[in-house]
């Protein structure tokens, strides 16, 4: 499993930018790492972060890995959603992409690759953290929840709750 994750999105999901101060920017991105690395550990998969650098970006592209996580600014004048396309592009169906954004989630869906909304992926992480990585559709003993009358769902939603379990 490889996770395309759009950096700003999901770091600031739920509530907007406070601070457009460089070093808080930092530490936040250093914050979202910590706690990627920390996921990674209870669900083993690849993760790229993708952060936008179109305002005040380097002239080319910088990749870096850190906490095993590869870590991509986008260069000047081209915005995250660009290098997303792109990898999805690349990687093809055994990507999932992390994003609200919903240009870049109707790209994905068309190369069919999973969709997995900001909001719904941070709490997977979260409680991920909190439950040491067992399934959250999962009884204290590891067995399958029940769940009400059955009703098939969509294959698109089906597909996109079956990668939601995985996380």
């Amino acid at each position: 499993m490889h996770l395309i994750i759009d950096g700003y999105n999901l770091l600031h999901v739920g509530h907007p930018v406070l601070s457009t101060n460089q070093g808080d920017l930092q530490r936040e991105r250093e914050q979202l790492i910590d706690q990627l690395a920390s996921y990674r550990r209870t669900r083993p998969c690849e993760i790229t972060v993708v952060f936008d650098g179109w305002k005040e970006g380097w002239i080319t592209e910088r990749k870096e890995r850190k906490k095993g996580i590869e870590l991509i600014f986008s260069k000047l004048g081209e915005k995250a959603d660009e290098v997303i396309k792109r990898l999805v592009r690349e990687k093809g169906s055994g990507a999932y992409v992390v994003t609200s954004d919903r240009e870049v989630a109707r790209d994905a869906e068309r190369m069919s690759v999973t969709v997995i909304p900001s909001e719904q992926f941070r709490e997977r992480m979260t409680l991920s953290s909190f439950r040491g990585g067992k399934d959250v559709d999962q009884d204290e003993e590891g067995r399958q929840k029940k769940k009400g009358p059955s009703r098939k769902l969509s294959k698109k939603e089906r597909r996109r709750r079956a990668v939601l379990k995985k996380l």
